[in-house]
């Protein structure tokens, strides 16, 4: 009878360690994943920051240039692309059109020598020059979060503890492939 109780007890206390086990390994995945979700929310902050900055910038040029209409027409399109993306694939693909329409906005300003020297455009240029460094290291962290969670998710004992409860790799923040080709400058034939 005493071997009865001790062999349920052994049963018990494995059962408690496995237990234990597998509550600490989910409780690390639920605050890995929201370190992701944080480092997400980042991304899209500094985002909104370069959007929040992008209509003043627009405007102060409309002063100088109105009849460059094509390129503040592409950074609103872009903008709005960006401000609807739902996905981080969808961000970076927007956020690189709206990179390459703020591109061409700053040979457009070449030609415009009274808007570089304007306060308030110089003010503006450097916020958003800020707010792009911002991005850059809110992807970064973001992508070094999901490097962490992910792995998590593939090494054993957490890829079986991943799969019972419905934990799953996260997308990294990805360059648009677009962003690989150099972008095409013309001064208009000055030279």
């Amino acid at each position: 009878m005493r071997k009865g109780f001790l062999g349920i007890g052994v049963i018990i206390a494995i059962i408690v360690v496995l237990g234990l086990m597998l509550m600490s390994s989910y409780n690390g995945f639920v605050n890995e994943e929201e370190n992701v979700d944080q480092a997400y929310a980042q991304i899209e902050n500094q985002l909104q920051r370069r959007l929040d900055l992008i209509p003043n910038l627009v405007n102060t040029v409309k002063g100088y240039a109105s009849h460059e209409k094509e390129v503040i027409q592409s950074i609103s399109d872009a903008r709005a692309r960006l401000a609807g993306a739902r996905s981080p694939e969808e961000e970076a693909t927007a956020n690189a059109e709206l990179s390459s329409a703020l591109s061409r906005l700053l040979v457009v300003v070449e030609n415009y020598p009274n808007l570089k020297a304007d306060t308030q455009f110089t003010q503006l240029m450097d916020e958003l020059a800020g707010t792009e460094n911002r991005i850059s290291i809110a992807r970064q962290d973001y992508n070094d979060r999901v490097s962490v969670y992910n792995k998590k998710v593939k090494r054993f004992p957490g890829a079986l503890v991943a799969g019972i409860t419905g934990f799953d790799e996260k997308e990294y923040f990805k360059a648009d492939p677009r962003s690989q080709e150099a972008p095409n400058v013309d001064f208009g034939g000055q030279g």
